[in-house]
């Protein structure tokens, strides 16, 4: 009996070993859409996509549109009429119409996480008008890049501390949640401008129920120590610059009663005064506005039972979990709620102030 030499026994083991690439295809053969845009017609999910498509010598962009009683099948319609196949991973923005998002986008939401199809960092976001006008005048005022959308909420581009941040997984867990919703920016196309910020939808189990201004989602954004960094707030006495902010809460639940005191601490920087007022006029101007801002905010989020600001988590150590169960339709409507507001000037720059 022959002897198989070792390395040629080797070889033989690495070449079962191989797994295959049969279904891949060349980066050159696949389109990557960065913008996703869903809305409902008929019952059917029409879908629009955003693809940048790479010429020898210039880089353009383009859109296309499919319909599907799912998502997946709208867009396997897509890449069936298209010469590359369509990858859904890079996508980076995905633009819900507001006819849907009073629906609900429990269904859709599920079948992106079970599908993997679409990153789960996605950013989610709400368009105050129909898709396809959007969309149209979105491919007509972008730029060649195609990333236009995104960077208006890239945090090292355009984003600001009033436009709310919302991805696939937050929305998916606050679908989930019983003691945490969300908020989604809203947008449309601008006048002046490519893009017009509106405020933001309030999320509840899936399905917008209500809607937040810009000035209130600051708060949100606050609450959650997302940084508030370069928002500016104009008073009669002053108009300040918001340079940090950070937040300490304290819960108690008393007679079956929940109490949370939250505590909003700001540093700022002064920019503009009017006449001569003192240090102290300047932050008891701040600090009453944005509590009075604060507090009409949370009466409308808790007439309808959302809870975006996630309190419910800071009583889930003083209520069962059983009873924690039913937060937002019985302990949530019977919180007491304090929220205060300590303001620090920072920096006078050359403004010289009259006396305290």
């Amino acid at each position: 009996m022959r002897i198989i030499p070792l390395k040629l026994l080797i070889t033989l083991c690495t070449v079962f070993l191989l797994s295959g690439c049969w279904d891949t295809k060349d980066i050159n053969h696949r389109s990557l859409p960065i913008v996703m845009g869903v809305a409902m017609e008929d019952d059917q999910y029409n879908i629009h996509l955003q693809i940048p498509d790479p010429d020898t010598d210039v880089m353009q962009v383009r859109i296309v549109s499919e319909t599907g009683e799912t998502v997946s099948q709208a867009v396997d319609k897509l890449s069936a009429n298209m010469e590359s196949r369509i990858d859904l991973l890079h996508v980076k923005v995905i633009v819900i119409e507001k006819e849907l998002a009073k629906e609900g986008v429990k269904d859709l939401i599920s079948g992106f996480m079970r599908a993997r199809e679409v990153s789960p960092k996605a950013l989610v976001v709400v368009s105050d008008e129909k898709i396809e006008p959007f969309f149209s005048n979105l491919n007509n005022t972008t730029d060649p890049q195609g990333t236009t959308l995104f960077d208006f909420f890239d945090k090292d581009a355009g984003w600001s501390p009033q436009i709310a941040l919302t991805r696939v997984w937050e929305l998916y867990r606050s679908i989930h949640s019983t003691t945490r919703d969300v908020v989604l920016p809203i947008i449309k196309s601008g006048d002046s401008t490519v893009i017009q910020h509106l405020g933001s939808a309030v999320i509840k189990n899936g399905r917008m129920v209500e809607r937040i201004d810009p000035e209130e989602t600051l708060l949100v954004n606050a609450f959650y120590e997302e940084s508030t960094h370069g928002k500016v707030e104009v008073m009669e006495e002053a108009t300040v610059l918001i340079v940090g902010n950070t937040m300490d809460h304290k819960s108690r639940n008393i007679d079956q009663v929940p109490y949370l005191n939250s505590q909003l601490h700001l540093k700022v920087v002064l920019l503009e005064t009017i006449g001569k007022p003192t240090d102290k006029e300047i932050r008891t101007a701040l600090e009453t506005q944005l509590t009075n801002r604060f507090n009409e905010m949370f009466s409308k989020i808790q007439e309808s039972k959302a809870d975006v600001l996630g309190l419910g988590q800071y009583f889930r150590a003083k209520i069962p979990s059983e009873e924690l169960k039913k937060w937002r339709s019985e302990h949530y409507p019977k919180l007491k709620m304090e929220f205060e507001v300590h303001a620090v000037i920072r920096n006078e720059g050359q403004i010289k102030l009259g006396a305290d």
